[in-house]
This record gives C-alpha cells, sequence and structure tokens, in this order.
C-alpha cells in the first residue's frame, strides 16, 4: 500500500516532542505538510522536517496539500473550526485532547465526521501505555472479579504556560479539562459508562478564573464509585499519576503496576519484576496511539478513543462542572 499521508496543524510543544518525530519514522507515514501562525517556530520546526512543506495558513495547506489525515495540535479552543474544516476536505482527524473546549462544540464535530465517514479520534495518550493497556486485558478477562470502586488521582504542574491555558473562554476550563478528563477516562474505560450521579468540590486558588485543584466522586447505577483528585497545587514532590481498581477477586494499579489476587486467606501478589520507567510509558503511549490511528485509517479497524467515546466524556465534564458550580450533587 502507498504511504498515508499525513499533515500537522500546530507546532507547539506536543507536536515537537512526540508527534513529529514518531511520525517521521513511521514506515507507513508521509509527513507532507506542517501549519503554524507563528513564522519563527514555522521556520525553526520545519527546518528539522525538510520533506514537509510548510504553511502559516491551515487552510491553505488542507487545500493545496494531497493529505489522508490530519494531527490537530492547537489551543482548544481553535479545535472545533480546524476539525470541521478538516471533515468538510474529506480528511481523518486526530485532535489532541480535550476534543474541543465545551459539549456543543464536540457535538459538531462527531457529527460532521459522521455526515463525512471519516476518522476522528481523540488523543487520549494514556489508555496506549503498556501498563494500562495490560491492565485493561487484565480486567476484561475477568481475573480481578466484577469491579466495584476505582481511586485514581493526578498531581503535576499545568500542562501548558502559554495564556490561553488559564483563559477560561479559550481552554474550556481549568485542570479538570486538563487532567481531570484524562484520568476520568481511563476510570471509565475500565470501569464502564453507566455513571449515575457526580459530586464535585474545585478550588481556585490562585484566581485566574479556572480551578487549580478538583475533588469529586461518581456514582454508578450498580453501586460502583469513583473518587478522583486532580490538581496543578496540592503539595507533591514529584508528579503523581495514580490508579487503583479494586474488584471482587482482586486489585490492581498503576505507577508502579501492581497485581493482587483474593484467595481464601491471603492475597498473593502477581506484579511482574520490572516495570518500565515513565518517560518510556510516555513515549511508547504516543507511538502506540499514531500507530493506532494510522491504522485504522488504512485497515478501516475500530478506533480507541473515537470522537464518539469523547462525546461521552465531554457530557460528563458538563456534569462535573454543574456540581462544582451548585456544591451539590448533579444525577447524569
Amino acid at each position: 500500500m502507498d504511504k498515508t499521508k499525513v499533515g500537522v496543524i500546530g507546532l507547539g510543544g506536543i507536536a515537537q516532542l512526540v508527534h513529529l518525530p514518531i511520525l517521521s519514522k513511521l514506515d507507513t507515514v508521509q509527513l507532507v505538510a506542517v501549519a503554524e501562525i507563528n513564522k519563527s517556530r514555522l521556520k525553526n520546526v520545519g527546518e528539522k522536517y525538510p520533506s514537509a512543506k510548510q504553511f502559516l495558513d491551515y487552510k491553505e495547506m488542507i487545500s493545496k496539500e494531497e493529505l489522508d489525515a490530519v494531527i490537530i495540535s492547537t489551543p482548544t479552543d481553535t479545535h472545533e473550526i480546524i476539525a470541521l474544516d478538516c471533515l468538510e476536505s474529506k480528511k481523518n482527524i486526530l485532535i489532541e485532547k480535550p476534543i474541543s473546549r465545551n459539549l456543543k462544540e464536540a457535538k459538531e464535530i462527531v457529527a460532521a465526521a459522521k455526515k463525512v465517514k471519516k476518522v476522528a479520534m481523540v488523543g487520549m495518550n494514556s489508555r496506549f501505555r503498556p501498563d494500562t493497556m495490560l491492565l485493561r486485558s487484565i480486567i476484561n478477562s475477568g481475573d480481578l472479579g466484577d469491579l466495584f470502586y476505582i481511586n485514581c488521582s493526578w498531581l503535576r504542574k499545568k500542562s501548558s504556560i502559554q495564556k490561553w491555558f488559564t483563559n477560561k473562554n479559550l481552554s474550556g476550563g481549568g485542570v479538570i479539562i486538563d487532567l481531570g478528563i484524562v484520568i476520568l477516562d481511563l476510570a471509565l474505560w475500565m470501569i464502564g459508562d453507566n455513571v449515575e450521579t457526580v459530586s464535585v468540590q474545585k478550588y481556585d486558588h490562585r484566581k485566574n478564573e479556572i480551578e487549580d485543584s478538583a475533588i469529586g466522586m461518581l456514582r454508578f447505577q450498580k453501586g460502583e464509585v469513583v473518587n478522583f483528585e486532580v490538581s496543578w497545587e496540592l503539595l507533591s514532590n514529584s508528579d503523581s499519576f495514580n490508579i487503583t481498581v479494586h474488584g471482587t477477586k482482586g486489585s490492581a494499579s498503576l505507577n508502579p503496576f501492581r497485581i493482587y489476587k483474593k484467595t481464601e486467606s491471603l492475597n498473593m501478589d502477581y506484579s511482574p519484576n520490572k516495570t518500565s520507567n515513565v518517560q518510556n510509558l510516555f513515549r511508547k503511549s504516543y507511538e502506540n496511539e499514531l500507530r493506532h490511528f494510522i491504522g485504522a485509517i488504512r485497515e478501516g479497524s475500530p478506533v480507541i478513543s473515537s470522537a464518539g467515546e469523547a462525546l461521552s466524556r465531554m457530557k460528563l465534564l458538563d456534569a462535573i462542572y454543574k456540581s462544582a458550580e451548585h456544591k451539590k450533587e448533579v444525577r447524569f
């Protein structure tokens, strides 16, 4: 088969760190073009990938270049319009998370993708970590029994220092839409989508009009519970990303990866002897994600982390922000 022709819109940190280096090395991919509104960044980054044509205007790129797919890694407020333009031009798309600023924009993207029958995927790279995929496989095998409780947290500095990131009109929110949507996406990917009620408290200690910390609980239809906390401000010696799942037959956790199965008298430790370091897991997650995206285009296979799934996450996010705003439990 011919190589899949890919363009990248937005040459910020995530594009420079993972998208471009990985795409340029995939045997099935031809990096055809890049687009970036910052002239100096376009020149500096573009020079590292001389085979890719450079564009200041992404509309010119998608109209002039023969592209099979486009990676959208721009500020969140631009996701909807860029996605709609790419889909109208019959391009498959991968949008960096979150899919959009709000539920309304997400609905527009999903509807457009269905109309033109193109792949629309959202970059939830944490699903593609090797340890995460193994944990999901163990859960699906039934080895842990029926899940009834997940406890998860993510404490780290802000994902971006750019001004738009702390402007609610541009970003859609604070730490909940930055970190919360990722950790909750993993929890729901493992335990299911049958959320019944949401109760969340958020905090804004920096007075930026966006939350810098949030703590909450999701209740499910059959009594399952997910507790979560996310923050850019809570004290932590280092970035802390943790998720622990509890089932009727055992428990498992990430960072580090541990598996315990219940017997009549004790819990047996089935954890692997060796675990990958966080940096390797980060890099591998993006490599797996991009390979999956390209594979879905080339083979017509189902997409993990589709725009349709992202729509359900935006509905949950909507309920979370309502609960936090009104300081009460919200039925989902």
